[in-house]
């Protein structure tokens, strides 16, 4: 089920971010990130209306800073796609699950525990190289300070993910989790809007239908992601999640292809199958671990021969 959650958040994250691409025509940044979480909120208000719940929680600070840092990251990932093409900041971004393995790493290290999950970090790596071939990013000299804020973006990212899977551990469900992180979102997003060079009073602007409409859809499907993204974190490892979050990438290749016509060329579609397989020997690397140890079928024999043993001596 973990698995499926974060293969499904990658589905909708993908299709929120073709909806950005295209509601950038209409919108601005800010006034994305604004709608995107005003939006939020009310789908997660009338979620609680009807199937029960509460917003009031006993852990406002982690949440607090949840938000802080998922909409730094998020804004610093925007920032970089004016600075770099595409497909590097997307790539450099995408790093958040390398940061992730190597935190809990530092961490596992400084704790005293030799153990790590060494099988798991190779397979993220293995979807890493898919990614490269996949978007084939590329660094000028003069790109060099764009290049560091995409990448402290991802190790950003990576903080985010692991205060989810906090919050998930620690009892919070899905549904407020991301509440207080559209609240964050909202407010970044008014604040970007009002007193950012250039801005003004947001949506103040002429609209149409299909900007309308866009804006709905990337709010909606970021939402859901982000509940699905949270219960993934919660369920089980990290290290799986942050891998199959690279399927998103080959989510967003497919509707490139379907909406732009686009062409990967061998080496993107050589990207593409190699972050398959790398999502495919996680999961099957995590089930392995997973899987309970099958009684040996002398078991109960033996406890018989031990008993009939321990009755002859008492005898």
């Amino acid at each position: 089920m973990q698995s499926l959650w974060m293969l499904f958040a990658s589905l909708m994250f993908s299709i929120m971010g073709v909806c950005v691409k295209l509601a950038s025509d209409h919108y601005s940044i800010a006034e994305v990130v604004l709608s995107r979480g005003l939006i939020g909120m009310l789908f997660i208000v009338v979620l609680i209306l009807l199937k029960g719940g509460t917003l009031k929680t006993p852990m406002p600070r982690q949440h607090m800073w949840r938000g802080v840092i998922g909409v730094i990251a998020l804004s610093m990932w925007f920032y970089s796609f004016s600075l770099l093409p595409v497909a590097t900041a997307t790539t450099l971004n995408y790093t958040s699950s390398i940061w992730l393995a190597a935190i809990l790493f530092g961490s596992a290290w400084w704790r005293g525990n030799t153990r790590f999950e060494w099988g798991m970090a190779a397979t993220i790596m293995i979807s890493f190289i898919g990614v490269m071939l996949l978007l084939k990013p590329s660094l000028d000299s003069n790109q060099t300070m764009g290049g560091m804020i995409a990448l402290a973006s991802g190790l950003i990212s990576a903080v985010a993910y692991l205060q989810v899977r906090r919050l998930g551990t620690m009892g919070e469900p899905e549904y407020r989790v991301v509440f207080y992180f559209s609240m964050t979102s909202a407010v970044a997003g008014l604040v970007g809007s009002t007193m950012l060079p250039g801005g003004g009073i947001p949506f103040w602007h002429a609209h149409d239908v299909q900007g309308v409409a866009l804006l709905i859809t990337l709010s909606l499907s970021a939402t859901i992601a982000q509940m699905a993204m949270t219960r993934a974190y919660r369920l089980g490892n990290p290290l799986l999640t942050a891998n199959l979050q690279y399927t998103g990438i080959v989510f967003s290749s497919i509707w490139g292809i379907l909406i732009w016509n686009d062409q990967l060329g061998w080496r993107g579609w050589l990207g593409t199958a190699v972050i398959l397989i790398g999502g495919l020997l996680a999961t099957f690397y995590n089930q392995k671990k997973a899987r309970p140890l099958k009684p040996l079928h002398s078991e109960k024999p033996l406890d018989n021969k031990i008993n009939q043993t321990t009755e002859t001596r008492s005898l």
